[in-house]
C-alpha cells in the first residue's frame, strides 16, 4: 500500500492524533509508526497535506535535527517520569484515568 492509498484509509480522528503525536517533542516517528503504520516519510506528507503551509514550515524546522524524535538518536529512556494527568495510550486506545 502506497503512503497515498494510506493516507485516503486514514479517518479524520486518526489523522488528528497522528498530528498531535507529531508536534509532540518526545513523541517519535516510531511510535506513530507502531499505531498507525506510517513511516517518518509518510507522516511528514500527511503534516504538509493537514497543515496550513506556514504550520507545516514551522513544524519541520523544528523537527529536523531533533534527536527525540527518533529512537534510535533519543537519550530520554522508556521509564521517564510521566505526569499523572497524562493519558495511557496503548496501540491507538486512549485510556482515561
Amino acid at each position: 500500500m502506497n503512503s497515498k492509498e494510506k493516507y485516503k484509509a486514514l479517518i479524520d480522528i486518526d489523522k488528528d492524533r497522528i498530528v498531535e503525536m507529531a508536534w509532540e517533542d518526545r513523541t517519535p516517528f516510531e511510535a506513530i509508526e507502531i499505531q498507525f503504520g506510517l513511516k517518518e516519510q509518510e507522516v511528514i506528507e500527511l503534516m504538509r497535506r493537514e497543515m496550513k503551509p506556514s504550520s507545516w514550515r514551522m513544524w519541520r524546522e523544528r523537527v529536523q535535527g531533533r534527536n527525540t524524535k527518533h529512537l534510535a538518536k533519543s537519550l530520554i529512556d522508556d521509564f521517564r517520569h510521566k505526569c499523572s494527568r497524562q493519558r495511557s495510550i496503548s496501540y491507538n486506545k486512549v485510556s482515561k484515568r
